[in-house]
């Protein structure tokens, strides 16, 4: 079978020839809510910024569950390569594709029926409800699309090709940067613009992929004997993907929560983070990108019985995330203002210092979520996603938790929201250790 296998070869050399590709794309999925972001801030004002903000935080709630169902099922795909199984890889991609889409689906009209309470579990400012409104009725559009490029992308990483979703990501952030100012600035559509673009964009992403995938590769391709439902394999993909979208879900459902609190502070503060949250993910990307492709590496190895690579490749994963931490830590807290001058005009003087306050506390920590993005991909590859979870709760349930008692502190105020997410970080950090040495003397590590 076609792919990139990781069971042979210098580990860290592998890892990075596979990892870059990936790194690369999702800084470039980044794009799409950054060229949002800085195009709105810029020509819209301060409010619609912050619609747009809070509608971001929403939405990667929202297709996390997605993204997370797609990631335990590539993890399904590698371990089926791995082996060399080509029969279960099938109808695993067939179970998958099915049950996935379904989940889709329902979640598109959940959210259209749900869209008024939403906006008022987000306790949005009344300035600022009419133009998150309308954005999220366009932006809403574009899940199905998401799911179509996260399937087929994970699939395709699981065997190895990290490249091809990374070019079709690539094609479409371009054609939303290039739309977004055609839709803001030539045809002055607002919000609803932004939103348009970005939709247009995941579903140039999504369709490509897919029509890639079949014609390029046919021994992927679901023989008509495998194009049934295999309950035995749901059962297996439920095991893998439950618990990561779980992990995914509640993450980002915390992140949700925190931007209700942030909402309370109003639009200055809205925006504010709306602006810091894009460059803090841009920052830490590529880590998380480099637990991704840890993920298959660990599941390749895992399928294959080399329980000693996987021993080496932690080691070489968390040398490698503390040496990219440090550099984009140091980066981020020294240009912190800058970096949110980007975003904001000079008349938004609060915003950017709000902002730039963010970034210093955050960027101080990045290698505590590059620690935790690796434990994520380790645990969710050799059948503990559990585990991820666990960790996943222990972030965020600190961070929220925090969040809100810190912030009610009058002399603290909305700086206890951003000192609550390191910590949450580093607690995440020492159960994961604490797991990691508990069992890694076992012969087979959970096998």
């Amino acid at each position: 079978m076609q792919g990139y296998d990781l069971t042979e070869g210098n580990i860290m050399e592998k890892l990075l020839k596979f990892a870059f590709p990936i790194m690369v794309g999702n800084m470039l999925q980044q794009l799409y809510n950054i060229a949002d972001t800085l195009i709105v801030g810029r020509y819209l004002g301060e409010n619609a910024l912050a619609a747009v903000g809070s509608s971001y935080a929403l939405m990667v709630f929202i297709t996390s569950i997605l993204i997370g169902l797609c990631m335990g099922s590539s993890a399904f795909f590698s371990m089926q390569f791995g082996a060399k199984d080509r029969d279960r890889l099938e109808k695993g991609i067939f179970t998958a594709f099915i049950a996935i889409g379904s989940v889709t689906l329902v979640l598109n009209i959940v959210v259209y029926a749900a869209m008024e309470w939403i906006l008022i579990f987000l306790r949005v400012p009344d300035v600022v409800a009419p133009l998150m409104r309308e954005y999220l009725v366009w932006i809403f559009g574009g899940i199905v699309a998401v799911f179509l490029y996260n399937f087929v992308a994970n699939l395709l990483r699981a065997v190895g090709n990290s490249v091809i979703p990374l070019l079709f990501l690539g094609i479409s952030a371009i054609t939303n940067i290039v739309l977004d100012i055609l839709f803001i600035r030539g045809f002055q559509w607002g919000v609803g613009g932004a939103a348009t673009a970005t939709v247009f964009a995941q579903y140039l992403a999504g369709i490509g992929i897919v029509v890639y995938y079949g014609a390029r590769y046919p021994e992927l391709r679901v023989s008509r004997a495998n194009r049934s439902w295999n309950v035995q394999i749901f059962k297996e993909l439920i095991g893998l993907s439950t618990l990561t979208c779980l992990q995914q879900s509640i993450m980002n459902f915390g992140i949700l929560m925190v931007q209700g609190l942030v909402n309370s502070f109003g639009p200055v503060v809205m925006a504010a983070f709306a602006a810091a949250v894009k460059i803090d993910s841009f920052a830490y990307a590529p880590v998380q990108d480099f637990g991704n492709a840890f993920s298959t590496y660990v599941a390749q190895n895992y399928g294959a019985d080399k329980t000693e690579r996987i021993r080496r490749g932690m080691r070489d994963a968390v040398a490698g995330a503390f040496v990219f931490c440090l550099v984009i830590s140091i980066l981020v807290v020294l240009f912190s203002e800058q970096l949110m001058g980007l975003f904001l005009s000079e008349e938004s003087a609060e915003a950017i210092a709000v902002g730039a306050g963010y970034l210093r506390i955050e960027g101080a920590f990045y290698f505590g979520i590059g620690l935790l993005f690796l434990f994520y991909g380790y645990y969710r590859a050799i059948h503990k996603a559990g585990i991820s979870v666990v960790l996943t709760v222990v972030s965020l349930g600190t961070r929220v938790l925090l969040a809100y008692v810190l912030s009610s502190v009058e002399w603290i105020g909305v700086t206890g929201i951003w000192m609550s997410v390191p910590i949450g970080w580093i607690l995440a950090d020492l159960t994961g250790i604490w797991y990691y040495r508990k069992y890694k003397k076992q012969e087979l590590f959970f096998k």
